[in-house]
């Protein structure tokens, strides 16, 4: 037995393959380390541009040959650009903090399909064990029905009966198998690989608030999606300042260097007149230095910067609707999410007494139909509800667990530190440190 022991999969170790594996989180970290080179596109404001220069020309002109060669280095730099470069790198930044919360975000939201995904195999393999078990009762109903039948102690009515429900029996083994296929795609999809050995999990309910207020203030405070349109609220109010910044007045400071050389030769056999002495054909050269500043003062764009200021403002303002979007949202994941825990957790007790309770009542009609007290119906209807409660407790035992990861999730609490899973917790700062004040390099961090 040691080795199914060693190769079953806990909920835990699922959750920690989707950590790793899952291809929509991986993408959503790429995404976050697109957004943090924006930073340093902003940055870039800050630094001089330098640009090297080069020209080559030839002239033939009345029997003479001139050719010209420059060389120069430019540079410009901005002195003061009405502080959108600042506000341009504030807002950058902001950016960057709202795209980590949506990635802690995605995370949960990963997490909690991993556990959901993991919880409706287990469900739909018992689902199907049970119809399985109940296909094969029920053809041992019928061959009893038959035997019965046969030395004249039952009625052919008790063996149609065995053989429709049997029959109903065998569509519901082919649906349930349908429905274990479908969740152990699902599965496949978000962990990354086919389910196994699957063992029973059991709900969070240590890491669960105390009280559904305790569960209200906890994902005020802390849930992504929340923080994060708080970042963007911080973006749009940079936005509004960088845009106002291009009616404020522009200054620019120039340098360059340039060598210049000419040439000048005389065509074999033409004369070159008055020209003759600058026909010498020797290289001759120049050097310039220049060193300058500019100032720009807005004064009319026709309208476009005032609509582009007003155009921000709005933006603002849905910003910081968002947030309040956001609440409701979360307050109401909270809301569902405790209410459903808390049933279910009631349900579990309930339904387990149910099981017991059909599957003595089975026995007693099963023992009474051999006295002939009893139908083959009623034995047929004790295990139909016997299958029922079964199946209804395989549900609710799924809907507990489930809804543990849901009030976690909904709380802005689902992550692999806080439930320990043994993975290296992904940290969206090490990029962001490594590429905010880059100067130059065309590769990434990790070497492409």
């Amino acid at each position: 037995m040691a080795p199914g022991i060693a190769s079953a999969e806990t909920i835990l170790g699922a959750l920690a393959k989707a950590y790793q594996f899952n291809s929509t989180l991986n993408s959503t970290r790429a995404g976050v380390r697109v957004t943090d080179e924006d930073v340093a596109i902003a940055k870039s404001g800050y630094r001089p541009t330098i640009a090297g220069t080069g020209s080559a020309n030839y002239v033939s002109q009345e029997g003479l040959r001139l050719s010209t060669y420059s060389f120069g280095v430019q540079i410009n730099q901005t002195l003061f650009d009405g502080l959108q470069t600042r506000n341009n790198v504030r807002a950058a930044e902001s950016r960057v903090y709202a795209s980590n919360e949506s990635l802690r975000n995605t995370e949960l939201n990963i997490l909690f399909n991993a556990a959901s995904a993991y919880m409706d195999v287990i469900r739909d393999r018992q689902i199907a064990a049970l119809t399985e078990r109940n296909l094969a009762f029920l053809s041992e109903q019928v061959r009893a029905a038959q035997s019965r039948f046969d030395v004249g102690e039952g009625t052919r009515t008790d063996v149609a009966q065995a053989q429709a429900s049997r029959a109903s029996a065998v569509a519901s083994v082919s649906s349930a198998r349908a429905q274990v296929a479908a969740s152990s795609a699902t599965y496949r999809q978000i962990v990354g690989e086919e389910p196994r050995n699957l063992t029973a999990a059991s709900p969070q309910s240590k890491l669960l608030p105390r009280s559904l207020n305790v569960a209200y203030a906890q994902a005020s405070e802390q849930h992504p999606a929340i923080l994060a349109t708080k970042y963007l609220v911080d973006a749009a109010g940079y936005t509004v300042k960088s845009t106002e910044g291009a009616l404020l007045p522009q200054i620019s400071a120039t340098a360059g260097l340039s060598q210049q050389y000419s040439q000048t030769r005389g065509l074999p056999g033409v004369g070159t007149g008055l020209g003759a002495s600058s026909a010498s054909g020797d290289l001759e050269g120049e050097s310039s230095a220049s060193i300058g500043a500019s100032i720009t003062v807005p004064i009319y764009q026709g309208g476009r910067v005032a609509a582009g200021v007003r155009q921000a403002k709005e933006s603002l303002g849905q910003a910081r609707i968002e947030v309040d979007v956001q609440r409701d949202q979360v307050r109401n994941a909270v809301a569902s999410s405790w209410s459903q825990y808390v049933s279910a957790v009631e349900s579990v007790s309930a339904n387990r007494q149910l099981v017991s309770a059909a599957q003595l009542a089975l026995n007693g009609v099963i023992e009474e139909r051999n006295v002939g007290q009893r139908t083959t119906l009623d034995v047929l209807n004790a295990q139909a509800d016997v299958i029922n409660a079964q199946i209804t407790l395989a549900g609710v035992e799924r809907d507990t667990v489930v809804a543990s990861y849901a009030v976690l999730s909904a709380i802005g609490a689902l992550s692999a530190e806080r439930l320990g899973l043994k993975v290296e917790p992904y940290n969206p700062q090490e990029h962001y440190r490594a590429v905010k004040d880059k100067w130059f390099g065309l590769r990434t961090p990790d070497g492409r």
